[in-house]
């Protein structure tokens, strides 16, 4: 994460300053970011101008200064956001269910890293990391607008050609999830409790991933979803509630969550209990499978309406393995799920909750 917001504040040709003006100057904006399979650097332009963008993303990607004053301001605005999070009960609680289902895999690391780690963090550490990372063999550029493919393959293979060849050798061994179901409880200052119910799921590689999306729209896709209705609407149990299913090229996780009252903490939980044990043993309708469907195809053709979120969809799918062209199999694939595919794989994965239960008392 530190590497990626330092990325941008310094070439060896321009300033911070510079890299934000000169996007400015062709309509649009050059950022840096990470994640748990990836790192990223995205820029947006108007179409003209579609040149001088990819200039200037070649520019940030193969020549970063990584100037020193930069990197401490930013090492500064991290661990004030590792402690602004520390001090957020959903988040904590977030982390807290993560490390539990993963225990020493880099999934259940907190997303912003650890502050001791951080404050350790050096110049010739990044640079270390950057010239170790970013090689032609890790790279993916992916394009969306109005441009024409071959000027773009050809103007991508003349800025990038002093890109240094190779993936830079082997990664190191990750260590294997080892999940630890059950529940644990987390003392947090805070007016609401969060109970949250993890449980490890397919990668965005794997048969199931289609129909795992379906099962966690159904529980907790919207106001439509049954996390909100049953415990929400008829219950009077939550403030909030959900369920989450992120695309990891790694194993990933079903995660289902609620806000609620201290006081209603262990009466929501065994109410979350009971949605996954119906969802896992009784076959949902095709009325309710026919609208789980039409709800996750259509937030996932809202989430890309725009080139920037085309973009990077096609160019996620191409490192996680499954090629940039993915989002049209999966939306078939998603179209093809049964009721029956439903129930098969909440009762292969919805088996062993790992809990965390956080309230202003560990409950």
């Amino acid at each position: 994460t530190l590497l990626q917001q330092v990325l941008v504040k310094g070439t060896t040709s321009r300033s911070a300053l510079e890299i934000a003006l000169a996007a400015e100057r062709i309509g649009g904006g050059v950022g840096a970011s990470s994640d748990a399979d990836f790192s990223e650097i995205r820029g947006t332009a108007l179409g003209r101008h579609w040149r001088t963008l990819l200039e200037l993303i070649t520019d940030v990607a193969l020549h970063p200064s990584l100037p020193a004053d930069e990197l401490d301001g930013e090492r500064r605005q991290l661990l004030r956001a590792i402690r602004n999070r520390q001090d957020q009960p959903h988040p904590v609680a977030v982390d807290a269910v993560l490390a539990r289902l993963y225990g020493g895999h880099p999934y259940g690391a907190p997303p912003l890293g650890r502050a001791a780690a951080l404050e350790r963090l050096d110049r010739p550490a990044l640079r270390a990391h950057y010239e170790r990372y970013y090689r032609a063999g890790r790279m993916i550029l992916s394009v969306s607008g109005d441009v024409s493919h071959a000027e773009v393959v050809t103007e991508v293979a003349r800025l990038f050609s002093e890109a240094p060849p190779g993936d830079g050798g082997p990664d190191a061994a990750v260590p294997a999830v080892a999940a630890a179901p059950g529940r644990a409880g987390v003392a947090h200052p805070s007016a609401q409790a969060q109970v949250l119910m993890a449980f490890l799921a397919p990668s965005v590689a794997h048969p199931d991933y289609a129909a795992m999306k379906v099962l966690v729209t159904a529980l907790g896709g919207g106001m439509g979803g049954r996390l909100f209705t049953e415990l929400r609407d008829k219950q009077g149990l939550a403030y909030s509630t959900g369920a989450s299913y992120p695309s990891r090229v790694g194993p990933s996780y079903l995660l289902t969550q609620m806000g609620t009252a201290p006081a209603n903490a262990a009466r929501a939980e065994e109410a979350m209990r009971r949605e996954i044990e119906r969802i896992r043993d009784t076959e949902i309708s095709e009325r309710e499978l026919r609208r789980t469907q039409t709800y996750l195809l259509g937030q996932f053709a809202l989430d890309r309406r725009t080139n920037a979120r085309l973009a990077w969809y096609a160019a996620f799918f191409e490192s996680a393995g499954v090629g940039h062209d993915f989002a049209r199999r999966y939306e078939r694939d998603v179209e093809a799920v049964t009721a029956r595919d439903v129930r098969r794989v909440a009762s292969t994965y919805l088996v062993a909750p790992t809990v965390v239960s956080l309230g202003p008392s560990a409950p």
